[in-house]
């Protein structure tokens, strides 16, 4: 190879295959998060993990709040095949995480939890936004 070819530049299409092959690459129009945004527990994240297994129904876990339940929000949770354009990619517990850009609003610094126990056990979040939440833990206010 001569040296002209070495250091010749890589064309725009080339470098971008490039980068949508790659194993990290996020998919068009998702950007990336961090745990700053959603924590999952190491408890969180096996129980996802193995709820991912069971259910196939896709291998990100989707957080969204709407409007609802009894303080005004609720929380959702859904797994889904991909992310939308414009949503929030966060990997946390060997967990893919994505957030639309409104929820992240809502979400910021929030951690989720699993817990097993038989009362009061499940998926538990943890929300410094919100000014009160119900006693169920699946809706809050802000």
């Amino acid at each position: 190879m001569s040296e002209s070819a070495a250091t010749a530049p890589v064309p725009a299409a080339v470098a971008a295959v490039a980068v949508s092959t790659s194993a990290n690459a996020l998919p068009e129009g998702v950007r990336a998060g961090n745990e700053n945004l959603v924590r999952l527990t190491e408890a969180a994240g096996v129980k996802t993990r193995a709820l991912i297994a069971r259910e196939q129904q896709g291998d990100y876990l989707r957080v969204a709040i709407s409007g609802g339940g009894c303080n005004g929000l609720s929380y959702k949770l859904r797994f889904v095949k991909e992310p939308k354009k414009g949503d929030i990619l966060v990997r946390s517990a060997d967990v893919a995480v994505v957030v639309d850009a409104k929820t992240a609003l809502y979400l910021k610094g929030t951690e989720l939890d699993f817990s097993t126990k038989l009362i009061a056990g499940g998926f538990k979040f943890s929300n410094p936004n919100a000014k009160a939440s119900c006693s169920c833990g699946e809706s809050f206010s802000v």
